[in-house]
Protein backbone atom coordinates (compact mmCIF):
# COMPACT_ATOMS: atom_id res chain seq x y z
CA UNK A 1 0.00 0.00 0.00
CA UNK A 2 1.61 3.44 -0.91
CA UNK A 3 1.46 6.62 1.53
CA UNK A 4 -1.45 7.92 -0.64
CA UNK A 5 -3.75 5.21 -0.71
CA UNK A 6 -2.83 4.32 2.69
CA UNK A 7 -3.95 8.30 3.25
CA UNK A 8 -6.90 8.21 1.17
CA UNK A 9 -8.16 4.93 3.42
CA UNK A 10 -7.87 6.70 6.25
CA UNK A 11 -9.46 9.86 5.49
CA UNK A 12 -12.70 7.52 5.00
CA UNK A 13 -12.26 6.19 8.09
CA UNK A 14 -11.90 9.52 9.94
CA UNK A 15 -15.18 10.56 7.87
CA UNK A 16 -17.25 7.59 9.02
CA UNK A 17 -15.85 7.86 13.26
CA UNK A 18 -16.99 11.46 13.05
CA UNK A 19 -20.45 10.96 11.35
CA UNK A 20 -21.21 7.42 13.80
CA UNK A 21 -20.02 9.73 16.78
CA UNK A 22 -22.31 12.95 15.79
CA UNK A 23 -25.10 10.31 14.85
CA UNK A 24 -24.85 8.36 17.84
CA UNK A 25 -24.28 11.48 20.78
CA UNK A 26 -27.72 12.82 18.75
CA UNK A 27 -29.69 9.22 19.06
CA UNK A 28 -28.81 8.79 22.95
CA UNK A 29 -31.10 11.11 24.63
CA UNK A 30 -34.65 11.24 25.43
CA UNK A 31 -37.24 13.43 26.81
CA UNK A 32 -39.89 12.95 29.13
CA UNK A 33 -43.16 15.16 29.38
CA UNK A 34 -47.09 15.02 30.98
CA UNK A 35 -49.42 15.97 32.87
CA UNK A 36 -49.96 15.82 36.93
CA UNK A 37 -54.12 16.25 38.52
CA UNK A 38 -55.68 15.59 40.75
CA UNK A 39 -58.24 12.49 41.68
CA UNK A 40 -61.28 14.94 40.26
CA UNK A 41 -59.20 15.50 36.78
CA UNK A 42 -58.09 18.87 37.87
CA UNK A 43 -54.90 20.03 36.86
CA UNK A 44 -52.27 21.11 39.02
CA UNK A 45 -49.69 23.89 38.39
CA UNK A 46 -46.50 24.87 39.94
CA UNK A 47 -45.99 21.36 41.30
CA UNK A 48 -42.40 19.82 41.49
CA UNK A 49 -41.80 16.49 39.47
CA UNK A 50 -38.90 14.41 40.39
CA UNK A 51 -37.62 12.50 38.13
CA UNK A 52 -35.10 8.93 39.11
CA UNK A 53 -32.60 7.08 37.21
CA UNK A 54 -32.60 4.06 38.46
CA UNK A 55 -29.88 2.50 37.58
CA UNK A 56 -27.72 5.48 39.11
CA UNK A 57 -29.79 6.52 41.27
CA UNK A 58 -29.69 10.24 39.84
CA UNK A 59 -32.67 12.66 40.17
CA UNK A 60 -33.92 15.69 37.91
CA UNK A 61 -36.25 18.22 38.89
CA UNK A 62 -39.03 19.90 36.58
CA UNK A 63 -42.52 21.95 37.60
CA UNK A 64 -45.81 22.35 36.17
CA UNK A 65 -46.59 25.38 34.38
CA UNK A 66 -49.92 26.66 34.46
CA UNK A 67 -51.56 23.82 32.02
CA UNK A 68 -50.48 21.38 34.63
CA UNK A 69 -47.82 19.60 32.17
CA UNK A 70 -44.29 19.29 32.70
CA UNK A 71 -41.55 18.19 30.43
CA UNK A 72 -37.33 16.51 31.26
CA UNK A 73 -35.18 16.88 28.05
CA UNK A 74 -32.18 15.23 27.45
CA UNK A 75 -32.38 12.23 29.34
CA UNK A 76 -30.24 8.96 28.91
CA UNK A 77 -32.13 5.84 28.08
CA UNK A 78 -32.77 3.41 30.55
CA UNK A 79 -35.77 2.83 33.33
CA UNK A 80 -36.86 5.93 35.58
CA UNK A 81 -39.14 6.31 38.32
CA UNK A 82 -41.19 9.74 38.27
CA UNK A 83 -43.03 11.03 41.49
CA UNK A 84 -44.84 14.25 42.58
CA UNK A 85 -46.00 15.39 46.24
CA UNK A 86 -48.58 17.94 46.72
CA UNK A 87 -49.96 18.58 50.66
CA UNK A 88 -53.05 18.73 51.41
CA UNK A 89 -53.61 16.62 47.98
CA UNK A 90 -51.96 13.45 48.21
CA UNK A 91 -48.87 12.09 45.85
CA UNK A 92 -48.17 10.06 42.74
CA UNK A 93 -45.36 7.65 41.44
CA UNK A 94 -44.89 5.76 38.28
CA UNK A 95 -42.68 3.86 36.39
CA UNK A 96 -40.97 4.28 32.48
CA UNK A 97 -38.49 3.13 30.06
CA UNK A 98 -37.02 5.94 28.02
CA UNK A 99 -35.84 4.72 24.34
CA UNK A 100 -32.96 6.63 23.00
CA UNK A 101 -34.14 9.13 20.98
CA UNK A 102 -37.19 8.31 21.29
CA UNK A 103 -40.05 11.08 23.41
CA UNK A 104 -41.97 9.61 25.82
CA UNK A 105 -45.62 10.83 27.89
CA UNK A 106 -46.31 9.40 30.96
CA UNK A 107 -49.07 11.69 33.41
CA UNK A 108 -50.09 11.35 37.09
CA UNK A 109 -52.69 11.54 38.90
CA UNK A 110 -52.63 12.41 42.70
CA UNK A 111 -54.64 11.04 45.45
CA UNK A 112 -54.86 11.32 49.08
CA UNK A 113 -54.24 7.89 49.84
CA UNK A 114 -50.94 6.07 49.09
CA UNK A 115 -50.46 5.75 45.30
CA UNK A 116 -52.51 3.32 43.84
CA UNK A 117 -51.32 4.38 40.18
CA UNK A 118 -50.03 1.36 38.49
CA UNK A 119 -46.11 1.56 37.03
CA UNK A 120 -46.39 2.21 33.38
CA UNK A 121 -44.77 -1.69 31.98
CA UNK A 122 -41.13 -1.13 31.10
CA UNK A 123 -40.57 -1.09 27.48
CA UNK A 124 -37.19 -2.57 26.46
CA UNK A 125 -35.22 0.18 24.99
CA UNK A 126 -32.42 -1.23 22.00
CA UNK A 127 -29.11 -1.30 23.31
CA UNK A 128 -26.90 1.61 22.33
CA UNK A 129 -24.29 -0.93 20.64
CA UNK A 130 -24.46 -4.38 19.09
CA UNK A 131 -24.32 -7.04 21.78
CA UNK A 132 -23.89 -4.67 24.78
CA UNK A 133 -24.54 -5.32 27.92
CA UNK A 134 -26.89 -3.43 30.19
CA UNK A 135 -26.35 0.35 30.70
CA UNK A 136 -26.27 -0.31 34.44
CA UNK A 137 -23.30 -2.30 34.20
CA UNK A 138 -21.35 -1.16 31.13
CA UNK A 139 -21.68 2.57 32.12
CA UNK A 140 -19.82 4.20 34.70
CA UNK A 141 -21.82 5.53 37.79
CA UNK A 142 -21.36 8.79 38.80
CA UNK A 143 -19.45 7.99 41.68
CA UNK A 144 -16.74 6.77 39.11
CA UNK A 145 -16.76 9.66 37.13
CA UNK A 146 -15.95 11.56 40.38
CA UNK A 147 -18.43 13.18 41.74
CA UNK A 148 -19.59 12.96 45.44
CA UNK A 149 -23.17 11.86 46.42
CA UNK A 150 -24.44 15.55 47.15
CA UNK A 151 -23.43 17.09 43.98
CA UNK A 152 -26.09 14.42 42.33
CA UNK A 153 -28.21 16.17 44.63
CA UNK A 154 -28.54 20.20 43.48
CA UNK A 155 -30.63 23.00 41.60
CA UNK A 156 -31.69 22.34 37.74
CA UNK A 157 -29.13 24.12 36.23
CA UNK A 158 -26.71 22.53 38.33
CA UNK A 159 -28.38 19.33 37.21
CA UNK A 160 -28.15 19.97 33.43
CA UNK A 161 -24.23 20.82 33.26
CA UNK A 162 -23.89 17.16 35.76
CA UNK A 163 -25.49 15.67 32.99
CA UNK A 164 -23.57 16.95 30.49
CA UNK A 165 -20.46 16.40 31.75
CA UNK A 166 -21.37 12.73 32.51
CA UNK A 167 -22.81 12.54 28.91
CA UNK A 168 -19.30 13.73 27.35
CA UNK A 169 -17.10 11.16 30.01
CA UNK A 170 -19.04 8.48 28.77
CA UNK A 171 -18.54 8.93 25.62
CA UNK A 172 -14.74 9.88 26.17
CA UNK A 173 -14.35 6.42 27.86
CA UNK A 174 -16.24 4.42 24.95
CA UNK A 175 -13.40 6.08 22.42
CA UNK A 176 -10.68 5.17 24.77
CA UNK A 177 -12.10 1.92 24.43
CA UNK A 178 -12.10 2.38 20.66
CA UNK A 179 -8.96 3.50 19.85
CA UNK A 180 -7.00 1.02 21.41
CA UNK A 181 -7.79 -1.47 18.54
CA UNK A 182 -5.91 0.66 16.25
CA UNK A 183 -2.97 1.19 18.78
CA UNK A 184 -2.49 -2.61 19.21
CA UNK A 185 -2.09 -3.21 16.00
CA UNK A 186 0.01 -0.29 15.32
CA UNK A 187 2.42 -1.83 17.90
CA UNK A 188 2.25 -5.33 16.39
CA UNK A 189 3.00 -3.95 12.44
CA UNK A 190 5.51 -1.98 13.92
CA UNK A 191 8.11 -5.21 14.25
CA UNK A 192 7.67 -5.43 9.97
CA UNK A 193 7.61 -1.93 9.81
CA UNK A 194 11.80 -1.72 9.82
CA UNK A 195 12.57 -3.45 7.04
CA UNK A 196 15.21 -3.08 4.73
CA UNK A 197 13.53 -2.41 1.46
CA UNK A 198 11.65 0.95 0.85
CA UNK A 199 8.17 1.09 0.77
CA UNK A 200 6.88 -1.97 2.36
CA UNK A 201 2.93 -2.49 2.78
CA UNK A 202 3.90 -3.16 6.68
CA UNK A 203 5.56 -0.05 6.82
CA UNK A 204 2.70 1.76 4.86
CA UNK A 205 -0.06 -0.40 6.97
CA UNK A 206 1.73 0.66 10.30
CA UNK A 207 1.69 4.74 9.44
CA UNK A 208 -1.73 4.34 8.30
CA UNK A 209 -2.41 2.70 11.47
CA UNK A 210 -0.38 5.10 13.50
CA UNK A 211 -2.48 8.21 11.76
CA UNK A 212 -5.84 6.58 12.89
CA UNK A 213 -5.06 5.88 16.37
CA UNK A 214 -3.66 9.70 16.74
CA UNK A 215 -6.52 11.01 15.02
CA UNK A 216 -9.03 8.60 17.61
CA UNK A 217 -7.01 9.71 20.77
CA UNK A 218 -7.94 13.22 19.98
CA UNK A 219 -11.23 13.03 19.90
CA UNK A 220 -10.92 11.10 23.20
CA UNK A 221 -8.81 13.77 24.53
CA UNK A 222 -11.59 16.46 23.31
CA UNK A 223 -14.35 15.09 25.27
CA UNK A 224 -12.89 14.75 28.54
CA UNK A 225 -11.00 18.76 27.91
CA UNK A 226 -14.49 20.27 26.59
CA UNK A 227 -16.59 17.97 29.24
CA UNK A 228 -17.98 20.90 32.02
CA UNK A 229 -16.12 21.70 34.89
CA UNK A 230 -18.34 20.97 38.20
CA UNK A 231 -16.83 23.82 41.04
CA UNK A 232 -15.72 21.78 44.26
CA UNK A 233 -15.57 18.45 42.70
CA UNK A 234 -12.76 16.50 44.27
CA UNK A 235 -10.28 13.82 42.12
CA UNK A 236 -9.17 10.57 44.19
CA UNK A 237 -8.50 7.18 43.46
CA UNK A 238 -8.86 5.93 39.95
CA UNK A 239 -9.53 9.22 38.82
CA UNK A 240 -6.63 10.72 40.14
CA UNK A 241 -4.58 7.73 38.57
CA UNK A 242 -6.12 7.99 35.18
CA UNK A 243 -5.58 11.77 35.28
CA UNK A 244 -2.17 11.28 36.18
CA UNK A 245 -1.20 8.77 33.38
CA UNK A 246 -2.77 11.42 30.76
CA UNK A 247 0.48 13.76 31.42
CA UNK A 248 2.44 10.28 29.98
CA UNK A 249 0.07 9.42 27.04
CA UNK A 250 -0.53 12.82 26.54
CA UNK A 251 2.81 13.94 25.52
CA UNK A 252 3.80 10.26 23.92
CA UNK A 253 1.11 10.68 21.54
CA UNK A 254 2.77 14.07 20.15
CA UNK A 255 6.05 12.64 20.08
CA UNK A 256 5.28 9.51 18.68
CA UNK A 257 4.02 10.29 14.92
CA UNK A 258 6.68 13.09 15.04
CA UNK A 259 9.40 10.57 15.72
CA UNK A 260 7.77 8.18 13.74
CA UNK A 261 7.60 10.44 10.33
CA UNK A 262 11.32 11.05 10.66
CA UNK A 263 11.85 7.41 10.58
CA UNK A 264 9.92 7.02 7.75
CA UNK A 265 11.54 9.22 6.13
CA UNK A 266 14.83 8.29 6.69
CA UNK A 267 13.91 4.56 5.74
CA UNK A 268 12.47 5.75 2.55
CA UNK A 269 15.41 7.44 1.93
CA UNK A 270 17.88 4.28 1.93
CA UNK A 271 19.32 5.19 5.59
CA UNK A 272 19.53 3.50 9.39
CA UNK A 273 16.62 4.98 11.44
CA UNK A 274 19.35 7.46 13.73
CA UNK A 275 19.56 10.43 15.75
CA UNK A 276 16.30 11.18 17.59
CA UNK A 277 14.17 9.06 15.08
CA UNK A 278 15.44 5.82 16.86
CA UNK A 279 13.39 6.99 19.64
CA UNK A 280 10.22 6.32 17.98
CA UNK A 281 9.70 2.91 19.15
CA UNK A 282 10.69 3.33 23.16
CA UNK A 283 8.37 6.33 23.25
CA UNK A 284 5.76 4.50 21.57
CA UNK A 285 5.64 1.55 24.11
CA UNK A 286 5.72 3.68 26.89
CA UNK A 287 2.91 6.15 25.51
CA UNK A 288 0.68 2.68 24.38
CA UNK A 289 1.27 1.06 28.25
CA UNK A 290 0.33 4.62 29.80
CA UNK A 291 -2.98 4.87 27.79
CA UNK A 292 -3.14 0.91 28.80
CA UNK A 293 -2.88 1.71 32.30
CA UNK A 294 -5.31 4.73 32.37
CA UNK A 295 -7.92 2.49 30.94
CA UNK A 296 -7.47 -0.30 33.56
CA UNK A 297 -7.72 2.33 36.49
CA UNK A 298 -11.17 3.30 35.39
CA UNK A 299 -12.63 -0.26 34.84
CA UNK A 300 -11.23 -1.99 38.29
CA UNK A 301 -12.05 -1.06 41.69
CA UNK A 302 -9.41 0.05 43.93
Amino acid sequence: MNPKAAQFVFGLVLIFVFTANALHAQDTQATLSGTVTDSSGKILADVKVSVKNLATGQSTEAQTDSAGGYAVPNLAAGDYEVSATVEGIGSGVARVTLAAGSPQTLSLTLTSAPAQQEPAPLQSAPSELPNAPSAAKSEPSLEDLGFSKTETQSNAAQQALLDKRTHMLKIHQRMGLITTVPMIVSVITSLNAGGKSTGTASRDLHVALGALTGDLYGITAWYAIRAPKIAGTETRGPIKLHKALAWVHGPGMILTPILGAMAFQQKNNGEKVHGIAAAHGPVAIITAGAFGAALLSVSMKF
